[in-house]
């Protein structure tokens, strides 16, 4: 009994555990298929984008900047390739100039002293932009442009800190540009299944990143999960300060790219021949930001202030002083009543 109540007065008080995650409750909608990609050229699909006609996807990894035009049925239309020969190609973006953002970023042993950023146009000239991290070597799988085509790159890191960074000054080539830490986003376990490592590793690793064509949602996903942030202002590195909102990606065999279509439906696929590309309709909806209501009588003016952003699993300091006070006072009272 006491254990009960100890744990309905730390819900009360706002705590939630640590395999929680830190987002508001996951839509019900689940992604369904939307074609399979059999064409084994693309058997490695990592990163994808969308506009109204087309899908275009990147393989990890590679020996040229090479970018596919899908229809949506999953075919391959047309490769866009480039001469500039990359080393680990992660992720994939798209300004709105029209050119291809190849986020060569990928170091699974930790050990390049420069990544890189390739702009790749449709008519496949490229321009390398070499990239330092300011603490050394990092895996980094996902890449997203703001409204002023600032990159921002997310590091892959199983242990749910995923750090973010962005160049610190005007990109250069072939560089290499610093990069500076400008914050993380923090994740915990979910019990979404899929991916190529336990749910506990897997659903905190974040492998892509995507952004609505107008830049209002951006995504960033893990191999079981995305995570919905509304950048109602345009500043994306505020929008990933905060809360998110979840949907499952369940059972992707390894879930990498993740893509917003221009209706705001979300993209998501995974490496291997044979597996499908899914849509979740109305993605963007769930969080894009309402008009705030006209101020009446008792009303104030503009939208209400949002609620900090807390971490899963750790209570705060006010919350934690009021359970133990109740507590201690149900304990009294408990003891007072068993002497009598």
């Amino acid at each position: 009994m006491l254990v009960l109540l100890f744990v309905g007065l730390l819900a009360g008080a706002g705590w939630v555990p640590a395999s929680a995650t830190p987002s508001a409750s996951a839509d019900p909608n689940l992604p369904v298929d939307a074609c399979v990609m059999n064409d084994k050229r693309l058997n490695e699909l990592s990163g994808l984008v969308a506009d109204a006609d087309h899908w275009y996807a990147i393989n990890d990894g590679g020996t040229k900047s090479t970018v596919y035009v899908l229809s949506k049925e999953c075919t391959v239309e047309k490769v866009i390739s480039g001469p500039t020969d990359p080393y680990d190609v992660e992720d994939l973006a798209r300004s709105a100039d029209g050119t291809f953002w190849l986020s060569d970023t990928g170091d699974n042993d930790k050990k390049r002293t420069t990544v890189a950023l390739i702009a790749l146009t449709p008519a496949g000239k490229t321009t390398l932009y070499r990239l330092t991290y300011p603490d050394g070597p990092h895996d980094t799988e996902a890449l997203l442009l703001d409204k002023n085509n600032v990159p921002y790159l997310i590091a892959k890191n199983p242990l749910g800190v995923a750090d973010i960074y962005r160049p610190a000054g005007a990109l250069a080539s072939p560089g290499p540009t610093a990069l500076e830490h400008v914050g993380a986003i923090h994740l915990t376990s979910t019990q979404t299944p899929g991916g190529p490592i336990p749910p506990l590793v897997g659903s905190v690793t974040v492998t892509g990143a995507a952004s609505t064509a107008d830049g209002s949602v951006v995504a960033v996903r893990t191999y079981t999960d995305a995570y919905l942030y509304p950048v109602p202002d345009g500043d994306l590195l505020a929008a990933l300060g905060k809360q998110p909102l979840r949907v499952g990606l369940p059972n992707e065999k390894q879930g990498e790219a993740v893509a917003f279509e221009p209706n705001g439906a979300l993209l998501s696929a995974s490496e291997g021949v044979g597996q499908p590309i899914r849509v979740l309709a109305g993605a963007a909806d769930l969080v894009a930001p309402k008009p705030a209501p006209a101020a009446g009588k008792g009303e104030t003016d503009g939208a209400p202030a949002e609620a900090p952003a807390r971490k899963a699993g750790l209570p705060t300091l006010p919350a934690i002083g009021l359970t133990v006070a109740i507590l201690l006072v149900f304990l009294l009272f408990a003891r007072r009543r068993k002497r009598t």
